[in-house]
């Protein structure tokens, strides 16, 4: 498995990226997470949509918690063809019960606890932490990239405009 380091810190200290590199053009990796109902879910059950994937280290910290609600509350002007899916390694009772006091109904929740197969597939596993990078990805309704944001600076939020307008663009 490839690792990648520097394109991510925490509090200003470097991180290692555990798996291959996604590019935009390139067609999405097929990988599986768990929904809350404990049952696997693919990606490319998702086809037919665009897809906003927002990823995270954990609901439980205040960024993510605020980027999750802000993709929530957006999610609903981007009409039926476009679905938010949210990932982290939360597992998905904690995920489950964040979004009910949360009131977050609009986006997926999925949690990559399991295997990490979504973590690695997209190149954003966090080796010594194994939790997931704060990145944004768009996949257009043929399971091809367009999107990538991968926030160098794991306490910061991501650039939710460009990601929105991204994912509108390919409607």
């Amino acid at each position: 498995m490839n690792e990648r380091t520097g394109l991510v810190k925490m509090k200003g200290q470097p991180l290692t990226l555990i798996g291959d590199e996604v590019k935009v053009g390139r067609p999405a990796p097929d990988c599986e997470v768990v929904g809350k109902d404990l049952k696997p879910v693919k990606l490319s059950g998702f086809r037919n949509k665009v897809c906003l994937i927002s990823c995270m280290p954990s609901l439980d910290t205040s960024v993510c918690d605020m980027m999750t609600r802000k993709f929530n509350e957006d999610a609903v002007a981007l009409g039926p063809d476009v679905v938010v899916l949210a990932i982290s390694m939360d597992l998905p009772f904690a995920q489950d019960r964040w979004c009910i006091a949360a009131d977050v109904k609009n986006v997926y929740m999925f949690s990559d606890h399991r295997t990490a197969s979504f973590g690695q597939a997209f190149g954003v596993l966090i080796k010594d932490l194994r939790l997931l990078a704060r990145a944004v990805f768009v996949v257009d309704k043929s399971g091809v990239i367009r999107y990538i944001e991968i926030v160098p600076e794991l306490t910061s939020e991501p650039d939710y405009e460009s990601a929105l307008a991204a994912a509108r663009k390919f409607l």
